[in-house]
């Protein structure tokens, strides 16, 4: 009978998880917290029942430890040990269970957590990257996206491109870094104003190669990178302007500046709120 008990609560316990797991994959609505309820129950029973049934020692009180198994259920799967503890707790109308059930939440949580720092309610929008935590840096990058930040007005100048040409492109306009592109507008290198600052009036030096002038970007920022990544590029090469790139295609740029401006206006509306 004992075996015949254990296998049909085991299937019953793995039906139920492939199901439940089935269904939220699939995008279905199937609930996460009777599952846990569930799952827990059967197990917290198994538990007890095969502990008894083989003598292990004094015979453990089965409703207890279903109830237990709920709640250690609920405290893994949705990281919330508390709430584990207090709803079993209102369940029985007392609170005769509450040191057992806080150390079994409390193992229970510590262990899924350590394996797995999300919740299920919250895994998905962590790998979206749209989870918003309580730290206000990590939620205003969060808001933060990339494409508004991207600076287009910069003028490139071809790689071909001689001193004379860049000095024409200088004069109308206003900034003070040139990228150089290839015929497939891929980014090739960036001339600086600086350095070419000592040289741009001396016209003997107009037939310079721009390739000549240019220099490698410290790094390069993909479209795809989140801001976390922009930000810890910045602040590995100190940089500020940093080329984007899309498939080796070049986008514009991101300056320092306009990144901590947005940054300081998406904290203000979070603050605000």
């Amino acid at each position: 009978m004992w075996l015949g008990v254990v296998l049909f609560l085991g299937a019953l316990i793995l039906l139920k998880v492939v199901a439940t797991t089935i269904t939220i994959g699939a995008g279905g609505i199937g609930g996460i917290f009777a599952p846990s309820v569930f799952t827990g129950a059967l197990l917290g029973f198994l538990f007890a029942y095969t502990f008894n049934h083989f003598h292990l020692g004094e015979p453990l009180d089965l409703s207890n430890f279903t109830l237990v198994g709920m709640a250690s259920m609920l405290g893994g799967v949705l990281h919330a040990p508390l709430t584990g503890i207090f709803l079993i707790a209102e369940i029985t109308s007392g609170y005769e269970l509450i040191v057992p059930l806080m150390l079994s939440t409390t193992i229970s949580y510590i262990t899924v957590k350590s394996l797995e720092p999300n919740s299920i309610v919250t895994k998905q929008l962590a790998q979206r990257g749209q989870l918003i935590t309580h730290n206000k840096d990590q939620a205003v990058l969060k808001f933060m996206q990339l494409k508004k930040v991207i600076e287009t007005d910069l003028k490139s100048i071809p790689v071909d491109a001689v001193l004379g040409d860049l000095i024409r492109v200088i004069s109308s306009s206003s900034r003070n870094i040139y990228p150089v592109l290839n015929e497939q507008s891929q980014l090739m290198g960036v001339v600086l104003l600086d350095d070419v600052r000592d040289i741009m009036f001396n016209d003997e030096l107009y037939q310079t190669p721009v390739v000549n002038l240019m220099i490698n970007p410290p790094a390069s920022i993909a479209l795809s990178d989140s801001m976390e990544e922009v930000l810890r590029k910045f602040r590995d090469t100190d940089a500020w302007n940093l080329p984007v790139t899309q498939d080796g295609q070049y986008i514009g740029f991101v300056s320092k500046s306009k990144l901590f401006s947005a940054y300081r206006q998406h904290l203000v509306n979070i603050t605000s709120d």
